[in-house]
């Protein structure tokens, strides 16, 4: 009789950052989320229904992926300014930096 162990290890999910560009695990990112209506808005839980884009939870990586257009590249649309400005707004109030 052959026993076999079942390998036990779970796969951790990994997500890139669209500022900084390194690959974290997804629980400890922030995702950005374009809705059905075209709004974007911060997905804490990850579980909302739309696109996608992952941020680490810093200002930092917020305000590099505005420098560097990651957002813009990940929904391959242009996003206008004020949707940076709400998302700063959002940010400080999950990551007081």
């Amino acid at each position: 009789m052959k026993v076999t162990m079942k390998n036990s290890t779970k796969k951790i999910p990994m997500r890139k950052c669209v500022g900084c560009g390194e690959m974290k695990p997804k629980k400890e990112m922030i995702r950005v989320l374009r809705t059905m209506e075209g709004d974007f808005v911060l997905d804490a839980t990850g579980k909302k229904n739309g696109r996608g884009a992952y941020l680490c939870r810093s200002q930092n990586c917020l305000e590099k992926a505005d420098k560097n257009k990651g957002l813009e590249r990940s929904f391959k649309q242009s996003i206008p300014e004020e949707v940076y400005e709400h998302l700063k707004k959002e940010m400080s109030e999950i990551d007081p930096e």
